[in-house]
């Protein structure tokens, strides 16, 4: 029988919690705006508004990097190396959001107790 150690279960819901706000976040964007979200918010200078971009974009970041690179293998044909390494950042920056949003809720439920 395999056993999975508690920090193994821990990293993988923070993955999955990670990519799920991430794509929360973008969907609820793409819905207020009607066009998705990019790293093109950060184009726009010095402006309060991409300030205000910068944390929105920190949390979609994975969702975003997987819709280009998906896009990017379909329409250019990019080879499998640049999507595989793509998909292990993506990845690794989910787990990374996913951890900071854990923190959060367990912040905020110590709060409210």
């Amino acid at each position: 029988m395999i056993e999975i150690s508690p920090q193994s279960v821990q990293q993988f819901l923070a993955l999955a919690i990670g990519f799920a706000v991430a794509g929360a976040i973008s969907t609820g964007y793409q819905l207020v705006t009607q066009r998705p979200v990019s790293f093109r918010l950060l184009e726009q200078g010095a402006h309060a508004s991409t300030f205000a971009a910068v944390p929105m974009l920190v949390f979609a970041a994975p969702f975003i990097i997987m819709r280009n690179t998906l896009r990017g293998r379909r329409i250019e044909g990019r080879r499998f190396e640049f999507v595989m390494i793509a998909t292990v950042i993506a990845g690794v920056w989910s787990i990374f959001s996913g951890t900071v949003v854990v923190m959060m809720l367990e912040q905020v439920s110590q709060l409210l107790s």
